[in-house]
């Protein structure tokens, strides 16, 4: 993609010279990480990295990249909050992303870029994923097929509506980092207010579709 191909991101940039930019682009997903970790290393390592030098070369005036909740890893301090140690990641997936938070801390640091970490929490909405839990269980009720659920259904998520996470991430854009601070760099947890386990989520879309859904319950899922 243009994000690996540096001289082609640096030359597209550097034609813009934008004053602000939103790094949201990554390969997303904890589960395709036990499939293809090197998606991870070249999209977000090799990517974000080519994204941190071209900010640098344009001096830009407020760099914002996505991260995520799963950085918190094997963490069971609840509930999660920004100062807590992040160094228990549990796939490849979140592994990169805590890389891409330590990078761009160390270039806030090295060449004053003010920037703004926010760590998503399951965003879902119009034009998601399919392969998350809210598309794919829906889907598979359409379709009758059994649906896996991890942890016998005791896992909790903050479900989080994408029109939120905009909200937040535009608001986020006129609160620079303070300079004033050891460096300019933030890091802001965007969820929702209280998490949702997976079977509420299910019995709340057997009752939007109006279709009960079948159901193996398994034991916790790697990562």
């Amino acid at each position: 993609g243009m994000l690996e191909d540096q001289a082609l991101f640096e030359n597209t940039l550097n034609k813009f010279n934008p004053d602000i930019v939103i790094h949201l682009a990554a390969q997303a997903g904890v589960r395709y990480s036990l499939e293809n970790p090197r998606a991870y290393i070249d999209s977000n390592i090799v990517g974000t990295f080519n994204i941190l030098e071209a900010a640098r070369d344009i001096s830009v005036g407020h760099l914002l990249i996505a991260s995520t909740s799963s950085v918190y890893g094997a963490n069971d301090e609840m509930p999660f909050h920004e100062n807590q140690k992040t160094d228990t990641q549990l796939t490849i997936y979140s592994a990169s992303k805590k890389a891409n938070e330590s990078m761009a801390h160390s270039y806030a640091h090295l060449y004053k870029i003010p920037t703004t970490m926010f760590r998503f929490f399951t965003v879902y909405g119009p034009w998601g994923r399919p392969d998350m839990a809210v598309y794919s269980f829906t889907r598979s009720i359409f379709l009758n097929k059994t649906i896996s659920v991890f942890n016998k259904g005791k896992n909790y998520r903050d479900y989080t509506y994408i029109d939120d996470i905009v909200d937040g991430i535009l608001k986020s854009i006129q609160f620079l980092p303070k300079k004033s601070k050891k460096l300019p760099f933030d890091i802001f947890n965007l969820g929702n207010k209280s998490s949702t386990s997976t079977i509420k989520l299910i019995k709340t879309i057997e009752k939007e579709v109006r279709k009960k859904a079948l159901l193996k319950l398994t034991s916790a899922a790697p990562g």
